[in-house]
């Protein structure tokens, strides 16, 4: 989506530590077998978001593979790749960038093109992430988990249920300094030229410029541009409304019922969360035996299950009780996604987005 951080992936997967990965487990001994035991190979370097490391899960793969492992984070696609790309790759084997990030990282350069045939599991994906549009037959990245963008509200408070985006306009006296945006330019312009019939990825700037006015309108009543710090405060009553990424959404929901998430009518963005090996990675078989092991379906239908994300495995779907498989906000009807769009990476046109987000922020 992410894209900035977003996800609340593996926190508390207390759960994995038990999990023997028999699908993978005879990979994972060769790796161990094959691994030398000094120099690079029994080590393991992981750069991800900061919300994506889970102590547990690294114990789990060391104790299958003998290697430790050691992970770096980051909260947003630009902040990663502008420390990648200034320490050389560091000693990375795997990375976590969103999708339009994975494009931008193909077009320098940066990535190793994935040889499926060391993959245990590709085919237990759903077919919409087999061949997706930012990366064509997944030759350079891995789905690992995906979602949508919304609102979501605080339903004993607002009784009447927001549509679409331009409920935020409808009600702005009502909503004045209890609404948030996400500090992201391309989501907030986004969806606001989708609530105007325009695409997400839109490189008409009499477009671009038409949401900025309408963001103008709407300025007065936001109370920030945030990405995380409105979780505590919707919780605590102070909010009443937020743009939100789904997994954030689902998560808080669980905390407190009350508190309601809606795609956008008109359409929102698409994300998917994916893991990469670079060009610079220094333990090839490492990074393959981490993807295996996230490809098997018990390790994908544990992080389902436990921390309420929609995961893009549909073998680990099917071993989800039905009250996930039927949770719309984890897996939304056919008849929402089909308004909503990927964000895409624009080149240089990405910097007219920068400048109206750069006026609108600092007014």
């Amino acid at each position: 989506m992410p894209l900035i951080k977003r996800r609340q992936l593996l926190k508390g997967v207390a759960a994995l530590s038990s999990l023997s990965l028999a699908g993978c487990g005879w990979r994972l001994a060769q790796v161990r077998a094959n691994s030398t035991t000094s120099g690079q190979r029994d080590q393991l370097y992981i750069y991800t978001w900061t919300q994506y490391t889970d102590n547990q899960l690294l114990k789990t793969f060391s104790t299958q593979t003998g290697m430790k492992v050691l992970a770096d984070v980051y909260d947003s696609n630009d902040v990663m790749l502008a420390k990648f790309q200034a320490s050389g790759g560091g000693n990375y084997s795997i990375i976590y960038p969103s999708d339009y990030m994975v494009q931008k990282m193909v077009n320098k350069d940066l990535l190793t093109e994935i040889n499926h045939d060391r993959l245990i599991g590709l085919e237990n994906l759903f077919p919409r992430f087999y061949n997706p549009s930012y990366d064509p037959n997944n030759r350079y990245s891995i789905p690992f988990n995906w979602g949508t963008t919304g609102l979501i509200y605080n339903s004993e408070k607002i009784k009447d249920a927001p549509k679409d985006w331009e409920y935020l306009w409808q009600n702005q006296e009502k909503l004045k300094k209890r609404i948030t945006l996400i500090n992201d330019v391309r989501e907030v312009m986004g969806a606001t030229l989708r609530m105007l019939g325009y695409s997400y990825n839109s490189k008409n700037e009499a477009e671009i410029k038409e949401a900025y006015e309408k963001l103008k309108l709407l300025k007065p009543a936001i109370a920030r541009f945030d990405t995380d710090a409105w979780q505590n405060q919707i919780l605590a009553g102070d909010l009443l409304l937020a743009m939100c990424y789904s997994a954030d959404a689902v998560r808080i929901s669980q905390e407190n019922p009350k508190l309601k998430y809606v795609i956008p009518r008109s359409g929102s963005s698409l994300w998917t969360d994916t893991i990469v090996i670079p060009k610079t990675a220094s333990n090839l078989a490492g990074a393959y035996a981490w993807i295996n092991m996230i490809l098997q379906p018990e390790v994908a239908a544990q992080i389902t299950e436990r921390l309420n994300v929609s995961t893009p495995n549909s073998a680990g779907f099917e071993q989800l009780p039905k009250r996930i498989q039927n949770n719309a906000n984890l897996f939304p009807s056919e008849s929402l996604l089909k308004n909503c769009e990927r964000v895409t990476p624009l080149g240089q046109f990405e910097e007219i987005y920068e400048r109206y987000w750069t006026e609108l922020t600092s007014s």
